[in-house]
């Protein structure tokens, strides 16, 4: 009479306690890991990537939202300029992406004539292209 009602008697009602309380952590950290700490040391990693490969004359954009060109790279900092003859000091941390390189010829616009030319080319490459698959349904 001294057991009470809705008490289990033996150690297997222990082990079911314990495992029920820990597996819904184990699912909160595991959900953890893949949507915050992984994606995270993704962009971290591309972030690392991307200042190692700046090299001089790239177009960057900063943390502060300059678009500049970059003219110096230091061990933790590049010289970069923001405007004609303005170059400041910035830390690689404070670049958030890479534009391009710059060209080393100014991009010209292309006259109504050279225009008219490339449109016929593409012409000429598509007909071409039609005709070869053309031959091909032949055969």
């Amino acid at each position: 009479m001294n057991q009470q009602c809705g008490q289990t008697t033996g150690a297997g009602g222990a082990q079911g306690g314990v495992l029920g309380m820990f597996f819904p952590l184990i699912i909160f950290v595991l959900i953890f890991y893949f949507f915050i700490i992984r994606p995270q040391k993704k962009r971290q990693k591309q972030h690392d990537d991307l200042l190692a490969s700046l090299t001089r004359g790239d177009q960057v954009i900063t943390a502060g939202g300059f678009f500049a060109t970059v003219r110096e790279v230091k061990d933790d900092s590049l010289i970069v300029e923001i405007a004609d003859g303005v170059k400041v000091r910035v830390l690689k941390s404070s670049i958030v992406n890479k534009r391009s390189s710059t060209p080393s010829e100014p991009v010209k616009e292309k006259t109504t004539e050279e225009k008219r030319k490339a449109e016929v080319e593409a012409k000429a490459e598509v007909e071409a292209k039609v005709e070869v698959e053309a031959k091909e349904e032949e055969e």
